[in-house]
Protein backbone atom coordinates (compact mmCIF):
# COMPACT_ATOMS: atom_id res chain seq x y z
CA UNK A 1 0.00 0.00 0.00
CA UNK A 2 1.68 3.33 -0.72
CA UNK A 3 1.69 6.43 0.46
CA UNK A 4 -1.29 7.94 -2.33
CA UNK A 5 -3.04 4.89 -1.11
CA UNK A 6 -2.85 5.88 2.38
CA UNK A 7 -4.01 9.33 1.36
CA UNK A 8 -6.72 8.51 -0.02
CA UNK A 9 -7.94 6.67 2.41
CA UNK A 10 -7.38 9.16 5.08
CA UNK A 11 -9.10 12.06 3.08
CA UNK A 12 -12.27 9.90 3.41
CA UNK A 13 -11.81 9.16 6.92
CA UNK A 14 -11.20 12.16 8.08
CA UNK A 15 -15.48 12.97 7.10
CA UNK A 16 -16.78 10.10 8.91
CA UNK A 17 -14.76 9.17 11.93
CA UNK A 18 -15.24 11.42 15.38
CA UNK A 19 -12.09 13.40 16.56
CA UNK A 20 -12.09 11.06 19.49
CA UNK A 21 -11.13 7.69 17.34
CA UNK A 22 -7.63 6.84 16.95
CA UNK A 23 -6.73 5.81 13.19
CA UNK A 24 -4.59 2.75 12.57
CA UNK A 25 -3.22 1.79 9.12
CA UNK A 26 -1.63 -1.56 7.65
CA UNK A 27 -0.56 -3.48 5.29
CA UNK A 28 -0.62 -7.21 5.61
CA UNK A 29 2.64 -7.63 8.14
CA UNK A 30 2.78 -4.17 9.90
CA UNK A 31 1.60 -0.83 10.30
CA UNK A 32 2.12 2.12 8.06
CA UNK A 33 0.62 4.75 9.59
CA UNK A 34 -0.99 5.66 12.77
CA UNK A 35 -3.26 8.69 14.21
CA UNK A 36 -3.97 8.70 18.20
CA UNK A 37 -6.60 10.39 19.72
CA UNK A 38 -6.90 12.54 22.88
CA UNK A 39 -8.87 9.69 24.32
CA UNK A 40 -6.97 7.05 23.57
CA UNK A 41 -3.58 6.21 22.28
CA UNK A 42 -1.74 2.76 21.61
CA UNK A 43 1.53 4.64 21.29
CA UNK A 44 1.75 2.41 17.72
CA UNK A 45 4.24 3.42 15.52
CA UNK A 46 4.69 3.04 11.69
CA UNK A 47 7.10 -0.19 11.23
CA UNK A 48 5.38 -1.76 14.19
CA UNK A 49 4.24 -5.58 13.80
CA UNK A 50 0.95 -7.04 14.20
CA UNK A 51 0.20 -8.91 17.10
CA UNK A 52 -2.05 -12.41 16.97
CA UNK A 53 -3.93 -10.23 20.11
CA UNK A 54 -5.42 -7.28 18.16
CA UNK A 55 -8.32 -6.87 16.30
CA UNK A 56 -5.97 -5.69 12.82
CA UNK A 57 -4.70 -9.55 13.22
CA UNK A 58 -8.08 -10.85 13.22
CA UNK A 59 -9.46 -9.09 10.43
CA UNK A 60 -6.63 -9.62 8.39
CA UNK A 61 -6.47 -13.60 9.14
CA UNK A 62 -10.20 -13.48 8.46
CA UNK A 63 -10.65 -11.46 5.57
CA UNK A 64 -13.96 -9.86 7.05
CA UNK A 65 -14.19 -6.86 9.51
CA UNK A 66 -14.05 -7.48 13.13
CA UNK A 67 -15.88 -5.42 15.76
CA UNK A 68 -14.23 -6.40 19.26
CA UNK A 69 -13.24 -5.35 23.09
CA UNK A 70 -9.72 -6.07 23.26
CA UNK A 71 -8.79 -6.65 27.16
CA UNK A 72 -5.49 -8.21 27.37
CA UNK A 73 -3.24 -7.01 24.58
CA UNK A 74 0.57 -6.03 24.12
CA UNK A 75 -0.28 -2.46 23.94
CA UNK A 76 -1.14 -2.65 27.72
CA UNK A 77 -4.07 -0.34 26.99
CA UNK A 78 -8.05 -1.96 26.89
CA UNK A 79 -9.34 -1.05 23.54
CA UNK A 80 -12.25 -1.19 21.56
CA UNK A 81 -11.10 -1.83 17.60
CA UNK A 82 -13.13 -2.53 14.69
CA UNK A 83 -11.00 -3.25 11.64
CA UNK A 84 -11.92 -3.47 8.22
CA UNK A 85 -9.58 -5.30 5.69
CA UNK A 86 -8.70 -3.99 2.04
CA UNK A 87 -9.03 -6.76 -0.46
CA UNK A 88 -7.48 -6.90 -3.83
CA UNK A 89 -7.92 -10.12 -5.91
CA UNK A 90 -5.16 -12.12 -4.00
CA UNK A 91 -6.49 -11.45 -0.74
CA UNK A 92 -6.32 -8.87 2.33
CA UNK A 93 -3.64 -6.53 1.55
CA UNK A 94 -4.50 -4.27 4.51
CA UNK A 95 -6.42 -2.88 7.15
CA UNK A 96 -7.90 0.38 8.50
CA UNK A 97 -8.55 0.29 12.06
CA UNK A 98 -10.23 2.33 14.71
CA UNK A 99 -9.65 2.40 18.12
CA UNK A 100 -12.00 3.34 20.89
CA UNK A 101 -11.64 3.37 24.68
CA UNK A 102 -14.56 1.76 25.32
CA UNK A 103 -17.25 -0.27 23.50
CA UNK A 104 -19.94 1.81 22.26
CA UNK A 105 -23.28 1.85 24.14
CA UNK A 106 -25.55 1.14 21.15
CA UNK A 107 -23.31 -1.90 20.18
CA UNK A 108 -25.74 -4.92 18.70
CA UNK A 109 -29.03 -2.82 18.59
CA UNK A 110 -32.10 -4.30 16.60
CA UNK A 111 -32.78 -0.97 15.90
CA UNK A 112 -32.47 2.80 14.86
CA UNK A 113 -34.17 5.26 16.11
CA UNK A 114 -34.44 8.36 13.54
CA UNK A 115 -35.75 11.89 13.44
CA UNK A 116 -38.51 12.33 11.29
CA UNK A 117 -39.78 16.08 11.16
CA UNK A 118 -40.55 16.65 14.97
CA UNK A 119 -40.79 12.91 16.34
CA UNK A 120 -38.31 10.23 16.49
CA UNK A 121 -39.37 6.69 14.82
CA UNK A 122 -37.63 3.39 15.71
CA UNK A 123 -37.03 1.34 12.39
CA UNK A 124 -35.91 -2.10 12.85
CA UNK A 125 -32.75 -3.11 11.39
CA UNK A 126 -34.25 -5.58 8.67
CA UNK A 127 -36.35 -2.69 7.75
CA UNK A 128 -33.37 -0.61 6.89
CA UNK A 129 -32.80 -0.52 3.21
CA UNK A 130 -29.69 1.33 3.14
CA UNK A 131 -28.22 4.44 5.13
CA UNK A 132 -26.69 7.69 3.09
CA UNK A 133 -24.22 10.17 4.11
CA UNK A 134 -25.50 13.55 2.77
CA UNK A 135 -24.50 17.16 3.13
CA UNK A 136 -23.20 16.22 6.66
CA UNK A 137 -25.96 14.68 7.82
CA UNK A 138 -26.97 10.92 8.32
CA UNK A 139 -30.27 9.76 6.83
CA UNK A 140 -31.35 6.66 7.22
CA UNK A 141 -33.79 4.84 4.06
CA UNK A 142 -36.97 2.34 5.14
CA UNK A 143 -39.80 1.53 2.80
CA UNK A 144 -42.23 3.44 5.10
CA UNK A 145 -39.77 5.69 7.13
CA UNK A 146 -37.18 8.71 5.67
CA UNK A 147 -35.02 10.35 8.87
CA UNK A 148 -32.05 11.34 10.12
CA UNK A 149 -29.59 9.85 12.39
CA UNK A 150 -27.25 11.18 14.92
CA UNK A 151 -23.83 9.20 14.47
CA UNK A 152 -22.33 9.14 11.33
CA UNK A 153 -21.33 6.16 8.85
CA UNK A 154 -18.00 4.91 10.34
CA UNK A 155 -20.42 5.19 14.40
CA UNK A 156 -22.69 3.29 12.60
CA UNK A 157 -20.88 0.74 10.89
CA UNK A 158 -19.56 -0.58 14.35
CA UNK A 159 -22.91 -1.17 15.84
CA UNK A 160 -24.45 -2.76 12.68
CA UNK A 161 -25.06 -6.70 12.15
CA UNK A 162 -22.02 -7.65 10.06
CA UNK A 163 -24.84 -10.51 8.71
CA UNK A 164 -26.96 -7.82 7.31
CA UNK A 165 -24.79 -4.63 6.27
CA UNK A 166 -21.88 -3.41 4.18
CA UNK A 167 -19.92 -0.62 3.41
CA UNK A 168 -19.84 0.22 -0.63
CA UNK A 169 -19.29 3.75 -0.42
CA UNK A 170 -17.99 6.41 1.90
CA UNK A 171 -21.58 7.44 1.41
CA UNK A 172 -23.30 4.14 1.81
CA UNK A 173 -23.81 1.64 3.81
CA UNK A 174 -26.77 -1.08 2.61
CA UNK A 175 -29.32 -3.59 3.81
CA UNK A 176 -27.93 -6.82 1.80
CA UNK A 177 -31.57 -8.25 2.24
CA UNK A 178 -32.83 -5.37 -0.02
CA UNK A 179 -30.57 -5.66 -2.93
CA UNK A 180 -32.52 -6.62 -5.97
CA UNK A 181 -29.62 -6.47 -8.63
CA UNK A 182 -26.19 -6.19 -9.11
CA UNK A 183 -25.07 -4.11 -12.14
CA UNK A 184 -21.46 -3.98 -13.51
CA UNK A 185 -20.64 -0.54 -13.44
CA UNK A 186 -17.33 1.38 -15.28
CA UNK A 187 -14.17 1.19 -13.76
CA UNK A 188 -14.62 -2.06 -12.44
CA UNK A 189 -17.16 -1.42 -9.80
CA UNK A 190 -20.98 -2.41 -9.77
CA UNK A 191 -24.23 -0.30 -9.17
CA UNK A 192 -26.90 -2.18 -6.95
CA UNK A 193 -30.61 -1.80 -7.49
CA UNK A 194 -32.11 -1.56 -4.37
CA UNK A 195 -36.10 -2.58 -3.24
CA UNK A 196 -37.32 1.38 -3.55
CA UNK A 197 -35.34 1.63 -7.07
CA UNK A 198 -32.87 3.62 -5.64
CA UNK A 199 -29.13 2.89 -7.40
CA UNK A 200 -26.15 2.66 -5.20
CA UNK A 201 -22.68 2.79 -6.43
CA UNK A 202 -20.25 0.20 -5.43
CA UNK A 203 -16.75 2.28 -5.36
CA UNK A 204 -13.60 1.23 -5.88
CA UNK A 205 -12.63 1.17 -2.91
CA UNK A 206 -14.95 -0.94 -1.23
CA UNK A 207 -15.14 -3.53 -4.38
CA UNK A 208 -12.99 -6.07 -3.64
CA UNK A 209 -14.53 -6.49 0.17
CA UNK A 210 -17.86 -6.29 -1.73
CA UNK A 211 -16.95 -8.93 -4.21
CA UNK A 212 -15.71 -11.58 -1.41
CA UNK A 213 -18.51 -10.86 0.35
CA UNK A 214 -20.78 -11.89 -2.26
CA UNK A 215 -18.47 -14.41 -3.54
CA UNK A 216 -18.03 -13.02 -7.60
Amino acid sequence: MDQITVKSILNVLGEHVSKDTSIAVSNNHQFIYYQPSKRIDLKIKPGDTIYEDTVTFKALSGGKKISEFIQRNGFGVPYFGMSVPIIDEGGPTGTITTILPTKPELLFSSFLTVKTNDSWTPITNDQVMYIEAQNRKTRVHSKHVKGSHKLNLSELELILPNDLFIRVHRSYIVNINHIVEILPDFHSTFLLVMRDDSKIPVSQTYSGQFRRAFGF
